[in-house]
């Protein structure tokens, strides 16, 4: 294998043969994407699941330079739940595959084309609790590669990336009539 390959569980263990299987399986991501750094697993038994067959969850992770691909299936059994991902996985490695080769779009920059964003409203007034925190990797990109990025991990309400073109961290949010909208933050 020539990427880092790490697999986490919670609420489970992770036994040698779903090691082996995984170890089996991983290696066909190496084959669609060349660049790929790293491919993360993690499995979960989730026991306040309501039905029995969204209680093993397998998500994917595939980082490599300048994009992150991320899936994430439920079913009874974990093997069933891992196959299902890496099925999921081969499109969004196809479709990242597909769009490396066609291009970028006309260049036109994603706030030009977006409405102006509106202002947040105020919060109330009991005190936010932060309850997860996350860190992660940003590879610099433009505003059609970061539109693309949103897709391709499923977020379908913002995205955080470091834009190329003006070296700032933007934000990337889809708005309620399906167009984007970018917050691009000065200090001052």
């Amino acid at each position: 294998m020539e990427f880092k390959l790490e697999i986490t569980a919670k609420n489970m263990e992770v036994t040698d043969r779903i090691r082996e299987y995984i170890e089996k399986k991983a290696p066909k991501i190496g084959r669609l994407l060349s660049d790929v750094e790293q491919v993360r697993f993690d499995l979960a038994n989730k026991k306040s699941a309501r039905s029995a067959a969204d209680r093993q969850v397998a998500q994917i992770t595939v980082s490599g330079k300048g994009y992150t691909l991320r899936t994430e299936e439920r079913a009874e059994e974990i093997f069933t739940a891992i196959d299902v991902a890496l099925e999921k996985m081969q499109r969004q490695a196809e479709r990242l595959k597909g769009k490396r080769v066609k291009g970028r779009g006309d260049g036109t920059s994603a706030a030009e084309v977006a409405p102006e964003p509106v202002e947040a409203e105020d919060m109330s007034e009991a005190e936010p609790i932060i309850v997860r925190r996350k860190r992660f990797h940003l590879a610099p990109m433009d505003e059609m590669e970061a539109i693309e990025q949103m897709l391709l991990l499923g977020h379908e309400n913002f995205f955080v990336f470091y834009n190329a073109q003006t070296s700032a961290i933007n934000v990337l949010y889809r708005r309620r009539d399906g167009t984007y909208g970018l917050i691009e933050p000065e200090i001052g």
